[in-house]
């Protein structure tokens, strides 16, 4: 999509951090839909992007034709169509995470500086909550992929993380 805009010598990454954010969507669909006023499109910033209006204004000054309009248009649709399917499986993996609401695990395991909500499902799903059958942290560790091992040169190499069955 980056590419596409700078061809069309629209280069919103010099002020926008996330053009795929709200603002960004909303003035790729207008920018698809035919808009070309570079000031009508800054006006759809919102938040701290409201202060750099005429820096937009100037980076949206481009030259858009229906061929960038039509790319635009299938990058966002594939876009959206990702995004639908990421939320698909974000609801799946709170449905297979129902039988675990009574159990505390997610809360403590996201305690742990660094660990996401869902890198704590991840840890969840790959161990379970009964850590009874693994003699050590370590066990626990190699049987996730996530222990390191040392090559004879007292090295330490980053093990690949094991492939889980589907």
């Amino acid at each position: 999509m980056q590419k596409v805009l700078e061809a069309a010598n629209i280069k919103l990454g010099s002020v926008a951090s996330n053009v795929l954010g709200v603002w960004g969507h909303d003035m790729l669909e207008q920018l698809i839909a035919g808009q070309d006023d570079p000031t009508a499109l800054a006006q759809l910033a919102r938040g701290r992007l409201r202060d750099t209006i005429a820096q937009l204004e100037r980076v949206l000054t481009g030259h858009v034709c229906e061929t960038h309009r039509t790319l635009l248009k299938m990058h966002l649709e594939h876009i959206n169509e990702l995004n639908a399917k990421i939320e698909a499986l974000s609801e799946e993996i709170d449905r297979l995470l129902i039988p675990f609401d009574g159990s505390d695990a997610l809360p403590r395991l996201t305690s742990i500086p660094g660990v996401s909500p869902r890198i704590a499902e991840v840890i969840l799903a790959e161990l379970g909550v009964d850590m009874s059958r693994f003699p050590t942290a370590a066990h626990a560790a190699s049987w996730a992929g996530l222990a390191s091992t040392k090559a004879q040169a007292r090295t330490v190499l980053a093990k690949r993380p094991k492939a889980t069955s589907a």
